[in-house]
Order: structure tokens, then sequence, then C-alpha cells
């Protein structure tokens, strides 16, 4: 609701108010007057009580320019927009969430009070910067009043999506602003902040991978689909049979275009998955139609392969009769997923560690089914390579402290594989997993590391097997006095793995050790960067 549209709202409560109100007397005055009506204008005063009420809430509401939550437990998607374009990310974002079942408040910064942002406990902000790092004019009055306050917000989980240009000095200003003002009231990062330069469509998937992670449907396709080329699935190995938990993979992809070998460490693989070809027969087979037919110049089974299939009877149902290039357009294009490298250019090929995911049902994710189950040896990938500046190696001389757990050992891995290629020798590995048995990922590359001395330590966590420290975070605070040392001497801290629980807990036990504002400037510093998911 916009501050005009309060405005009205208040003006015509307050007018029933009155009318309601003088009914009410006229009837409670009128000279014998029945007990049917005096019950009705018992009635009426009741109905004048409520609203009334409401027309000093809506008064209040205008005055303080405060928008509450309307759904209970409503995660709030706020934008800042100049041109729109912030506006629509927002809407697109809210709606993603929605489609996915979860309450969602949306709503301009403008319309915001500080306060208001205490009602919520999990908040989204898609933000512009205009002219030289200002605020946009619609919320000028919301960067001036509360941006320049203090509000306790410890109970509040922010995500920011900044919208900028790197061609001016100030990129990003606001974005970067906001989200250092959130962290200085307490509230906690989803994730790091994502810099949008120009429209930049790499960012964009990001965010749009981080809505998946906060609930958004896996299905949700692409806002701006990836440049794919096709690799070759070289090799594919289980890493952790006997696991309690999902089992993971090691991939191998070789590039069939020369030249393709081009990537740093921490950069991302973004995959375009394909369907369990049993899946698109079954499709087929129920709707009668013919496998081989042209669908817009590939076979329909070729064209079902990429899309976003039914998996309920009447969805299927309301497929029958289209013509198959019609049945195709009908079907959305299936989103890419990401997955953290763990090798180099001079290996070749890319290299993956990939856990099966389910979905409620039982059945397998899309990407991680077809990549460790449903392609074969020897099948083409839909591929795309994606810089990852934000994770990119310290300086060799830099010392190094890696954290992470499970298939995060990814990332961690082609960093330990960077540091060793540079002989960079003073490097440190926390990791976590379920057993030192079944999940102990790269468990002899590591160790060769280790005896090698490249790795200067290694501290391990397993959560199913008793003797050893739960989950990695818990490792860090019988590290503490060492992990001093390692920062005044220059170290740096990168952190891979999942974003619900572990990247929280690392989080909060190394704002315990260093404080928040020493874990701010270090980040600001590029001295403790995130790659969670």
């Amino acid at each position: 609701m916009t501050n005009r549209s309060r405005a009205a709202c208040a003006r015509a409560a307050g007018l029933a108010a009155a009318i309601l109100l003088a009914a009410m007397i006229a009837a409670a005055a009128m000279p014998g007057a029945f007990p049917a009506q005096r019950e009705a204008a018992g009635a009426l005063v009741v109905a004048c009580y409520g609203v009334f009420c409401l027309w000093i809430y809506l008064r209040r509401l205008r005055a303080d320019g405060q928008v509450a939550p309307t759904i209970p437990g409503a995660l709030l998607v706020a934008y800042a927009s100049q041109t729109g374009f912030a506006e629509q990310l927002a809407r697109r974002s809210a709606q993603a969430l929605e489609a996915a079942g979860l309450p969602v408040r949306l709503a301009s910064l403008g319309e915001l009070g500080g306060t208001a942002l205490q009602g919520f406990r999990q908040a989204l902000f898609v933000v512009s910067t205009t002219g030289e790092g200002d605020a946009p004019d619609p919320v000028a009055a919301f960067a001036r009043k509360t941006l320049a306050a203090d509000l306790p917000l410890a109970g509040l989980e922010y995500g920011v999506l900044a919208l900028g240009d790197s061609s001016y000095r100030q990129y990003c200003a606001f974005g970067l602003a906001l989200a250092n003002w959130l962290h200085r009231q307490g509230a906690a990062p989803l994730f790091d902040t994502v810099l949008v330069d120009d429209g930049d469509e790499d960012a964009l998937r990001r965010w749009q991978h981080y809505l998946q992670v906060l609930g958004a449907s896996a299905e949700m396709e692409d806002w701006a689909a990836p440049d794919y080329r096709s690799w070759t699935l070289a090799g594919r190995r289980c890493l952790n049979e006997g696991s309690p938990g999902e089992l993971a993979y090691w991939l191998a992809l070789e590039p069939e275009a020369a030249g393709a070998c081009e990537w740093e460490a921490g950069d991302i693989v973004e995959i375009g998955p394909r369907n369990d070809p049993v899946a698109v027969d079954a499709l087929l087979a129920g709707l009668g139609l013919d496998a081989g037919a042209d669908a817009g110049g590939q076979t329909l089974r070729e064209a079902l392969a990429a899309r976003s299939l039914p998996h309920d009877p009447a969805s299927a149902a309301a497929l029958r009769g289209l013509a198959p290039a019609a049945l195709a357009e009908a079907l959305p294009i299936i989103p890419h997923r990401e997955y953290s490298i763990a090798s180099l250019p001079a290996d070749g090929r890319i290299e993956l560690l990939v856990r099966q995911m389910r979905y409620p049902d039982g059945r397998l994710g899309l990407g991680s089914g077809w990549l460790t189950r449903h392609a074969a040896p020897g099948a083409g990938i839909a591929v795309r390579i994606r810089s990852n500046g934000g994770f990119h190696p310290p300086p060799v001389h830099r010392p190094l402290i890696l954290i992470g757990n499970g298939t995060g050992m990814a990332g961690l891995r082609a960093h330990l594989k960077a540091r060793a290629a540079a002989g960079a020798g003073r490097n440190w590995l926390l990791f976590g997993e379920r057993t030192p048995e079944h999940d102990y990922f790269f468990r002899e590359e590591i160790e060769a590391w280790r005896g090698g001395g490249m790795l200067a330590r290694v501290d391990l966590a397993f959560s199913r097997a008793p003797g050893w420290p739960r989950y990695v975070q818990d490792c860090l605070p019988g590290a503490e006095q060492d992990l001093r040392e390692w920062m005044d001497q220059g170290a740096a801290i990168y952190v891979c793995g999942s974003l619900q629980g572990m990247a929280a807990g690392v989080a909060a036990e190394l704002e315990r050790i260093f404080g928040r504002e020493r874990l701010d400037a270090l980040a600001q510093e590029g001295r403790y960067r995130r790659d969670v998911y």
C-alpha cells in the first residue's frame, strides 16, 4: 500500500466512523425506540469502535510512514528503484517465492519506517544506486533518517541485491551502505551481497540461485539463459559408498572445443540439466505422441529432455492434444544448476563433487540426477563457466585458512590445488562431514598435502562419529589463539559449503573470536570471503 492509498483509506475510515456514530446516536435517541432498535444501536457502537480503531491505526501509519507485516511470518522483499528495474526484479523475486507457497510482503523502502524492519525475520533488498552513490529519489527519506540511526535488528536475516554501474566511481554505493548498516544493527547476512554491474546476467542468475536456497522452486525458469557449450562426461565415481547421507560423486567433464579450459580457482560451472529419459518416454506414451516427431528443428524427445515435465496426472492431461512444437513451447526450459569447480585448467578438465538431492516424493533432483545417474558416460553436458571474482585466490604470499563442509570441498580443493601449484605453503584446512570412513572427500590428496608441508594444519569434524567435533564450526573454539595469530600475520579466511547451518555457524564463531567490527573490516579488505549455497 502506498502513502497515497493509506491516506485515502484513513479518510474513508474516518468518514465511515463519523457516519456510523451519527446513525448510532440518532437510533438511540428516537422516542419510543423498541428493544430491537436499541440492540441495533449497540451493534453500531461495536462497529463504530472497530472502524474508529482502524482509522487511528491508519493515521499512525500515515504519520510515521511504516508498513507492518500483513502476513504472519512473511518474508519481506523491499526495493529501492530509480528507473523501475530494481522494482521489476523485486517483483519477480517475490513472485518466485510466492509460487513456492512462501508468504511474502513486497514493499518499497520508501514506504518503510525503520521500526517496520523489526517485524520481519527475513528480508531481501533489491536496491539501485543513482548519481554519485546516492539512494534512489523515492527512498531518499529512508536513507537520510533510518540509515543515520541505530535500530536493534538482531532477529533479522537479510540478503541484498545491489544494482549499479562500475563506470561510476561510487559503484553500488547505496546497496553496500544498506548492507553495512543492517550488519551493524545486528542483522545476519543470509549470503554475501550480490553486485550487479549494468544488469549483468551472471549476477542475476546467482541471485536466482539464492532464491532457490530460500525456498523458491528449483523449476523457476532462468531470467537470462546461459550460453552453453557442449562438454563430454568423461568420468564418474561415487566417493562415499556406505555413507549415512546421500551419495556424492566425483565427475570429470572434458571440453569438446579447443580453448575452453579457462577459469580460476573459485569459479562456478553452470550445468543445463536434462530429464531422465524414462520420464520423457513415459510422458510421450501417456500423450500418445511420436518421440521422433518434429518439434521446431529437433525431435520431440530431444526437446522434452530439456523441458520441465509435469509430475501429476492432471497437469499431464492438460497437455493432451497439443502438436509436438506447441507441447515443447508450453513447457519451460529447465533452469541451470550451479556447482563449484574442483579442478584447475592445468588438469585439462572440469572436476565436480555432486551430491544426489531428492524431491519430497523421492525423485532425484534434476541437476544431480542428470549428472550422477541419467547421463551416460560419454554423453554431452551443457556447460557454461561463470567467473566468481569474489572467491578468487588471494595473493600467493598471504596465508590461507579454508573452512567448509560437504560438497563445499570442491571449491576448497581448487584453492588447495592452486596453492600447491604456486608453492604457497602456509595453508590451513577445516572441514566437516558425516563419517571419517566414508565422507572424507579427497582424503589421499589432503593427507599427501599435509605430509608434504603444503597444508600446515588440518582440523576435521564428523557429525555421525563419536570422538570428533560434530560440525566444522565446532573446531573453531579450540583454535582461537592460532586463528588470531594467523590473521595478525595477514591470513585470509575462505568459506565454502552450505548456507544453512554451516555458514551461519562459522560466521557466529568468527564474530565471537574477532568481533563484528574486525570481521567486517576483513570482509572489506577481501580477507574474509564466502561461496555458500
